[in-house]
């Protein structure tokens, strides 16, 4: 493809000229350790690192085009183009090099605090049960056509994001449900895609702080740029949310909204919780307007999984599928680090959950106290290197939902495991529960399954789908799911 082909709507400031746009480029990178020659080099600054310092080791390797913002020093026969924004030139680069495949795919986009994995795996479901072939990027990694591809980021960087979804293509793919993050909007990693339908699930604060967004004010208006900038031709958003309207205001697309006490074009009936053996769910009729209903026994619990399932049941409604067939089909879904039972022990329920912070840890409490376990008890930690003010908040909210707690580590990194559950634990309630402290995850894991009484509910919150500890910089495979047998086999075995 030749550079003036890929440069169409880079802001450019200089360093450009026809002679340069009539070179033939063999691929894009942003990583030097992946330029080859007749790449293109795109520096782009990250949280850690500036891509402009690498710029002379992709030269090494043979690279001799490069896009920068900034002054970079080359050898006289490397060319580089200066653009107003290197990130925005990434992505619109890619998405010119991979044929623009967001025109060929349909792309579902599903932003908010909470709920956008279980939305999309919901919607990913229902439409490939269905015989609508659907492929999923978001926090759980990349999935379609049988095959799986982990990623670092909820929202990939922009280049492989086109690529995932010109890989799709190639597989026949018609839908793309992909996760999108605040920072994903915000770091422009989809510039330049279009959007068939954008869904929004609710707002608290998050992800603010230190190479995250400045304010809450900053995250918000970062979620809403997907509904107004980006201008999909449906929007689905949940009616019970305050921010709905905000969300709303700017955006010219269809609306459609959801809702569990009937303010919504989708809502909620007789909702009840069950448990069986280990299991826990909960049961519903659907509606859709005033006449059509159907009743769904949804194996994952939780009010606020019931209004997942509306977002998705909204999303797979426009995509053609009936709700006879949407019902039949949330009945069999089953997710990944999210409400996830372990079939371990017969006499107690364990139950894994990405929940990471304040406000997620207390809705999965809530919703598993709802079940009357003899005891609840949760495993849970926080990452290094964030906030004291989510440490705060789990701290509290534990103390004060559970009959016992276990603290240990979650993704500790460069920092001492001790100081993080510490800062948890001063932040106990002093009428909470109970609790122990022990920094080995799989330790704190073993102990609470060992520990485990009749009629307990045991939550393992924060980890959710990930299978590694991040340590000292490096991750280390950790698997949650395999602790937990383990532990019941050893009990099992009397050991």
């Amino acid at each position: 493809m030749k550079l003036s082909d890929l440069m169409q709507k880079v802001n450019i400031v200089k360093g450009f000229s026809t002679e340069l746009g009539d070179m033939e480029i063999s691929s894009l990178c942003c990583d030097s350790r992946k330029a080859v020659p007749n790449s293109v080099f795109v520096c782009i600054k990250g949280a850690v690192s500036d891509g402009h310092d690498y710029a002379a080791s992709a030269y090494e390797r043979g690279c001799r085009i490069f896009v920068a913002e900034d002054e970079i020093s080359l050898p006289h026969d490397a060319s580089v183009i200066f653009a107003e924004n290197t990130r925005e030139a990434l992505a619109e680069m890619s998405q010119k090099f991979f044929g623009d495949p967001s025109k060929e795919i349909k792309v579902i986009g599903i932003t908010g605090t909470k709920g956008k994995t279980t939305t999309a795996h919901l919607i990913y479901h229902i439409l490939n049960t269905n015989g609508i072939k659907a492929g999923y990027i978001g926090t759980n990694g990349v999935m379609f056509d049988g095959r799986f591809f982990e990623t670092v980021n909820t929202t990939p960087e922009s280049y492989d994001l086109a690529q995932y979804m010109r890989k799709m293509i190639d597989a026949d793919v018609k839908y793309l449900v992909l996760e999108v993050s605040s920072q994903a909007v915000y770091l422009d990693r989809i510039k330049g895609m279009e959007f068939e339908t954008c869904v929004f699930t609710n707002l608290s604060p998050d992800h603010i702080g230190k190479n995250e967004h400045p304010s809450f004010e900053h995250y918000r208006d970062s979620k809403a740029r997907l509904f107004s900038e980006y201008s999909p031709k449906i929007a689905v958003y949940n009616a019970d949310e305050d921010a709905s309207e905000y969300m709303m205001k700017d955006c010219p697309s269809a609306k459609f909204s959801y809702s569990l006490v009937g303010n919504g074009h989708f809502s909620a009936d007789d909702i009840k919780y069950y448990r069986d053996g280990g299991s826990l769910g909960v049961r519903f009729t659907v509606k859709a307007g005033s006449e059509l209903t159907e009743k769904v026994d949804l194996p994952i619990p939780g009010d606020f999984n019931v209004s997942n399932a509306l977002a998705a049941t909204a999303v797979a409604i426009s995509a053609g599928v009936s709700l006879k067939d949407i019902a039949k089909a949330l009945s069999t879904v089953s997710l990944k680090g999210r409400f996830e039972v372990v079939d371990a022990l017969p006499y107690a329920t364990f139950i894994i959950d990405y929940a990471h912070n304040g406000i997620s840890l207390r809705s999965v409490l809530e919703t598993l106290r709802a079940y009357e376990p003899h005891r609840l008890v949760c495993v849970f930690g926080s990452v290094g290197g964030r906030t004291q003010m989510r440490r705060a908040e789990l701290g509290r909210v534990a103390g004060e939902l559970c009959d016992f707690c276990i603290i240990t580590s979650d993704n500790p990194d460069n920092e001492p495991p001790e100081q993080i559950m510490d800062d948890i634990a001063a932040a106990f309630p002093k009428d909470g529960c109970p609790f122990v402290k022990i920094a080995s995850r799989r330790e704190a894991v073993l102990y609470a399954v060992r520990n485990a009484e009749k009629g307990d509910i045991v939550l393992f919150a924060g980890k959710g789908h990930e299978d590694y500890q991040l340590v000292c910089g490096k991750r280390e495979y950790f698997c949650e799911r395999e602790t937990i047998i383990e532990g019941a086999f050893g009990m099992l075995l009397g050991r």
